[in-house]
């Protein structure tokens, strides 16, 4: 009797059956596992999961200590799937759970816990198409004065009397980079400059999808100055893809050449202050313009005027008021403004203590 009473006491029995769904608000490939522990947890060492598509064996996909009871299990979207939870002690399996119910992973198109991100752009849709569609109803746009850009011209305008061109080198990074993107936009209204005024522009280029562009785009600039006849593929130019040794040849271009302005805007790395000072030591205005922090001080040092972070991406706006530009860059800015009003009271309420109400909002 006493042995039959000790051999119940060490049977185990199994967990719970495995409920399995599809994990919420992801990509797909992921299938949550949950089980109820054996009522013996603390007599094993953990849980092994088992998986099977439907009519086939099962495998080993995971393992868990004792004390856990789910599992999230990487799978192939569009494929079914069944479970079994294995306890196990000294690297046997005790006791086994039924099997579960099939299950597909599928991915989600919207993630529930991020509707306040939704309605936030939806808001700011709103802002900026109102903002442009005033822009061209004519409504004048204030931005404030941006003095790189007001001497743009008065550069442009001083190498045409001095009879020298003008460098523009459009920074290192790729057609990627975002700063490229800005400093192209940048380059088309520099360049309908030169064309009106018939000075030479001059377009060295480390990338070749950058420089594809930049002839695209300095073509088309003449061409809407009404100057096509004029523009010369010849000055917007490929180097090479090495860092210094285009570095180096735009030096050289400019102790040969003497332009009389210098354009540095995009993207720069370490090579920004060799740019800079041989331009500086040539007696060339100098503008420039990046969002790279570590290269703003060596522009802002050497260079007559520097275009620090957010002002390079305004630039195109700001040269060609454009509407369509200038509501996009009105509804930015407001939308700043909204976003930095629900900081500073998101933090009051926490500060006296709201963080209830901040929760409905997923802020805190």
């Amino acid at each position: 009797m006493n042995i039959v009473f000790i051999f119940l006491l060490a049977v185990i029995e199994p967990p719970g059956k495995p409920i399995v769904n599809d994990r919420p608000n992801d990509a797909g490939r992921n299938i949550t596992i949950q089980w109820a522990l054996s009522p013996q947890d603390d007599e094993i060492d953990g849980y092994e999961i088992y998986r099977s598509q439907v009519d086939g064996p099962f495998e080993i996909v995971g393992y868990v200590p004792k004390g856990n009871s789910s599992f999230t299990d990487s799978t192939q979207d569009g494929i079914k799937y069944c479970y079994q939870i294995a306890a196990v002690k000294d690297g046997e399996i005790v006791a086994q759970s039924e099997i579960s119910e099939d299950v597909t992973s599928s991915g989600q198109w919207f993630h529930t816990g991020r509707f306040n991100i939704f309605i936030g752009i939806i808001i700011y849709s709103i802002i900026v198409l109102w903002f442009i569609y005033q822009a061209h109803l004519g409504k004048k746009m204030y931005i404030r004065k941006i003095s790189g850009l007001d001497a743009l011209e008065e550069a442009v305008g001083r190498a045409t009397e001095m009879g020298k061109p003008i460098l523009y080198v459009p920074g290192l990074s790729s057609i990627a980079d975002i700063a490229t993107i800005a400093s192209l936009n940048i380059l088309s209204q520099v360049a309908k400059k030169t064309a009106e005024y018939n000075t030479t522009l001059l377009v060295p280029n480390r990338n070749p999808v950058v420089y594809t562009v930049a002839q695209e785009v300095v073509k088309e600039a003449y061409t809407d100055a009404g100057r096509p006849d004029a523009y010369n593929s010849d000055n917007v130019y490929f180097i090479t893809g090495q860092q210094f040794a285009y570095v180096a040849a735009v030096c050289g271009t400019m102790m040969r050449e003497k332009p009389a302005t210098n354009l540095f805007l995009g993207y720069f790395w370490a090579e920004s202050l060799i740019l800079a000072e041989t331009g500086a030591s040539t007696g060339a205005i100098q503008i420039a313009g990046t969002d790279s922090v570590f290269q703003l001080p060596f522009f802002i040092t050497t260079c007559d005027y520097t275009l620090i972070g957010e002002e390079l991406y305004a630039a195109s706006a700001y040269l060609s008021k454009d509407p369509l530009l200038m509501g996009s860059l009105k509804g930015q800015d407001w939308g700043k403004l909204i976003i930095l009003g629900i900081l500073l009271i998101a933090s009051a309420l926490l500060l006296v203590g709201f963080e209830q109400i901040l929760s409905l909002f997923n802020i805190s």
